[in-house]
């Protein structure tokens, strides 16, 4: 069962039902949660071939109705998404330099529904497998600071890389998210095509045609049993660069956590209808 679907169920069994009135708001869990992800995959840096290090430390920032209706709930809510960050931590191999804390505050730029992560990384004289401490309420939040080893900056005094390997000897290829950041981008090898596909709650289904439509109905391209999904929801185009566009759903499609009408679509990207995830996918070959 993926991380996000056990935070799902999580959620649903704490205070007798309480979350699942609250989050019927636009902003909902599993989309900070996938937010969350995202930031440790897209801030993780790879220190030696043994450790990738990703923040512990991250502020949602919320529109004022969004904050108002979940900081009551802010502590149990800041704890589940601790312990989801934790969880896909041990599942990609990352670790922390201190205790994971994940924080609630209002912004009054942004509209209802719509939401930032900011993190960064603080190193900790406590070892991380001791047990977490509470963190403070919204209010109690640090302020980013500006400079560098702050909320959206790396660690402020990284280890150097390890050195060169001997001749002969070679190098260790490191995995996952981290290491296809460290890569130079290769150009698509000649003959090659690029493949296309989404994932929905672990099923892969291939897109082998330049659109495709997802809804409720069974007319749909891809079905989505989920009462939050409208009978043609939004459709895929695939393209150089791919597209989703929603095609006049009554709630609208949330990607890479932005409510929009349409949006480019990259490796990874994450579109929310309804309480549905897709992760849409591509890679040459």
């Amino acid at each position: 069962m993926g991380v996000l679907k056990k935070f799902e169920q999580r959620l649903e069994g704490l205070v007798n039902g309480t979350f699942a009135k609250v989050f019927k708001s636009e902003v909902q869990p599993v989309e900070i949660a996938g937010a969350l992800q995202r930031e440790c995959d897209n801030n993780a840096t790879i220190w030696n071939r043994d450790r990738t290090v990703v923040p512990n430390d991250f502020i949602v920032e919320l529109s004022a109705p969004d904050y108002e209706r979940l900081a009551p709930y802010s502590g149990q809510l800041g704890d589940e998404l601790s312990g989801m960050v934790r969880d896909y931590a041990k599942q990609q191999r990352y670790t922390f330099m201190g205790p994971i804390k994940v924080h609630l505050e209002k912004a009054d730029d942004l509209d209802t529904g719509l939401y930032r992560v900011r993190s960064r990384t603080l190193a900790s004289s406590t070892s991380q497998d001791r047990p977490e401490q509470q963190h403070p309420g919204p209010a109690a939040a640090p302020r980013p600071p500006q400079a560098p080893g702050g909320y959206g900056y790396p660690p402020a005094a990284a280890p150097p890389m390890p050195s060169a390997p001997p001749p002969g000897r070679p190098a260790h290829a490191p995995s996952g998210p981290a290491a296809a950041a460290q890569r130079p981008a290769a150009g698509p090898m000649p003959g090659s095509r690029t493949r296309h596909w989404i994932e929905i709650n672990g099923t892969r289904h291939q897109i082998s045609r330049p659109t495709l439509v997802l809804g409720r109905s069974t007319e749909a391209d891809v079905r989505i049993d989920d009462p939050g999904v409208s009978r043609r929801h939004c459709e895929i185009r695939t393209g150089t660069p791919s597209t989703v566009a929603d095609l006049g759903s009554t709630n609208g499609i949330v990607v890479d956590g932005q409510h929009t009408t349409r949006a480019t679509l990259r490796d990874g990207s994450r579109i929310v209808v309804g309480s549905t995830t897709i992760v849409y996918r591509q890679a040459e070959g």
